[in-house]
């Protein structure tokens, strides 16, 4: 049993240069635009490792002894990766690849672009409302790549489809993936998800109504704005109602399926009594001259097509219910406690296994002032094979090949595509949570969390602007939460014990904490829009290979202004708008 070194080279700020190695190796290779994101991934984890086994050692042991610690520690991450994140995400593509396969995604297509001929609205409904849906179905750069291939199938230009793609990809990302960000940040941050949800889903309303004005501004000025002022209060609010009701009495997996789809329904309905007086296109395209016509289908055959996704969100919402989940074999809190306080190192079920990782579980004691008083590290890895929401959407994928006539050997060969596409992906994935851990376990993090302290009472704005460059350079919110949740814990509670930076009569510990970790997300969502991972699959997406550079001009100071709004909320929140924090 071994005690953190938050000062391996006994200087405040050496040590702090030190373990800010990692993460700036990472950011800096994906900032090139020359290493691809795997690679880089695993540049930062073998720095996070060395230095961990090397610098981080603490006094009472030696190098050998405590290699194998952050070994299991790098290992436990990369396993939280893959299941339940990866698992998720592989799931929900592989519904996707199903629906393209068959040609139905095509008709979900037409259903959308058919609506109206106005510019601003296709816009609406393709990059906010579907995107949105898209979002939370699968996120990681699926709906910038599906929203700008549409945009440019309904006879967009390159670069405004690829930008307001990005753009309008920005207040559904924190609940993107079926909630995958908040699930990983209250994974790191041991914080309950659903106060993390709830505090989101007090943040990013406002910018729900905010977007989809900003988007038509961009496209069409004041002007713009003011001409289709009814369809942007029914989309932008609809989505926003869903997103604050579903994000604080459900949690963060459904949030944004149910907002996007609900958001798309409304939208379409009240185009059926409403259109703008005047039909508006670009300056240099023809004003009577409609989008690309495509096929016109029978409301069922749309029905069908629909089918898929309507079993995507019956399936994740049963297993999102904490009833069913048990019944799946899901254990408890009071279960893996228990466990967790046992002698045995292992317990199998029929549907789930707990595992106390070995060399690490109980092996590691974090001390003050990171915490009050010395607490052990756990490490318990639960397999949840049946219970995880990933074979939630399998089994939403399997009934929708039956459902669309898939032979078993093509259902088999696109599910062996899927697996072969994702296979990068996945594996960039575990190294970003082996490289979390590695810095939770080894200390690391809390040595930059307690250098953060210096920035006093402003620290909630710059904790949106953290999150917001950690999204930019690491191409996503789960990425940025696995590397930075536990810092922004860390340095929330150390500013709480700082006099004169937050009212104790007006928020408690925990709620600073869930504030502030939060900020982490939902500032980080706009910087998903420069990220130069979302920027690749925009050109890529909509034919403007090496581009990238005008797309990015494109959209970056629409992202950094909308981070700083979103620090200002955050602040506001700490100090007086604290009664809305849950």
């Amino acid at each position: 049993m071994w005690t953190q070194n938050y000062a391996p080279l006994d200087n405040p700020w050496l040590s702090t240069a030190v373990a800010a190695i990692p993460i700036v190796l990472l950011m800096s290779l994906l900032a090139t635009g020359r290493v691809s994101a795997p690679r880089a991934a695993l540049a930062g984890l073998a720095s996070a490792l060395g230095l961990a086994i090397v610098l981080y050692v603490p006094k009472e042991t030696t190098v050998l002894e405590w290699m194998p610690t952050m070994l299991a520690a790098a290992l436990n991450g990369a396993a939280f990766g893959l299941l339940p994140i990866g698992w998720i995400v592989l799931a929900a593509i592989f519904l996707y690849n199903l629906t393209v396969a068959t040609g139905q995604f095509e008709i979900v297509k037409h259903s959308v672009v058919s609506l109206s001929d106005d510019r601003r609205i296709q816009a609406l409904l393709i990059a906010f409302s579907f995107g949105a849906f898209v979002e939370g179905a699968a996120g990681f750069g699926t709906p910038v790549a599906i929203s700008a291939a549409l945009l440019m199938g309904a006879g967009f230009k390159p670069l405004y489809a690829a930008g307001l793609a990005l753009l309008a990809n920005t207040s559904p990302v924190a609940f993107g993936a079926l909630g995958t960000p908040t699930l990983t940040l209250a994974n790191v941050t041991k914080l309950d998800a659903l106060e993390l949800s709830a505090m989101a889903g007090r943040q990013l309303p406002i910018f729900s109504l905010l977007v989809p004005a900003w988007l038509v501004w961009v496209m069409a000025g004041w002007r713009g704005v003011v001409g289709v002022w009814p369809a942007l209060l029914v989309c932008g609010g609809s989505f926003a109602l869903v997103q604050f009701f579903v994000a604080n009495f459900h949690g963060p997996e459904l949030v944004d399926v149910a907002g996007g789809i609900i958001s798309l329904v409304c939208l379409t309905l009240f185009l059926r009594v409403w259109q703008p007086k005047e039909t508006w296109h670009f300056a240099d395209e023809p004003k009577q001259v409609k989008a690309n016509a495509a096929p016109l289908y029978s409301r069922t055959q749309v029905a069908s097509a629909w089918v898929p996704w309507a079993l995507l969100t019956i399936f994740v919402l049963l297993w999102g219910v904490p009833q069913v989940k048990t019944t799946l074999g899901a254990a408890s809190k009071a279960d893996k406690e228990s466990f967790s306080a046992g002698e045995d190192l292992i317990e199998i079920r029929a549907m789930n296994v707990l595992l106390q990782v070995p060399e690490l579980h109980h092996r590691i004691t974090r001390k003050p002032p990171v915490v009050k008083t010395p607490e052990l590290e756990r490490a318990v890895y639960e397999f949840n094979w049946l219970s995880t929401t990933g074979t939630g959407i399998f089994l939403a994928a399997v009934l929708s090949a039956f459902w669309l006539g898939v032979a078993p050997m093509r259902f088999l060969t696109i599910f062996r595509d899927t697996c072969y596409s994702m296979r990068w992906p996945l594996f960039t994935i575990a190294c970003m949570l082996a490289i979390a851990y590695t810095t939770r376990y080894s200390g690391m993090d809390a040595t930059l969390g307690l250098a953060f302290t210096h920035t006093g009472w402003l620290f909630p704005f710059f904790a949106a602007l953290l999150g917001w460059m950690g999204v930019a350079l690491t191409g996503s919110d789960t990425s940025s939460n696995a590397l930075f949740g536990s810092l922004q814990k860390i340095t929330a509670s150390q500013l709480y014990d700082t006099p004169g930076v937050f009212d104790h009569a007006l928020l408690t510990e925990t709620q600073a904490q869930v504030l502030i970790c939060t900020a982490n997300s939902t500032g980080g969502v706009m910087g998903q829009m420069i990220d130069a991972q979302s920027i690749v699959v925009a050109a890529v997406a909509t034919g403007q290979h090496n581009q990238e550079g005008p797309i990015l001009r494109f959209v970056f100071w629409h992202s950094l202004v909308l981070a700083v709004l979103m620090g200002l909320l955050v602040l506001y929140q700490a100090y007086w708008g604290t009664w809305m924090i849950p």
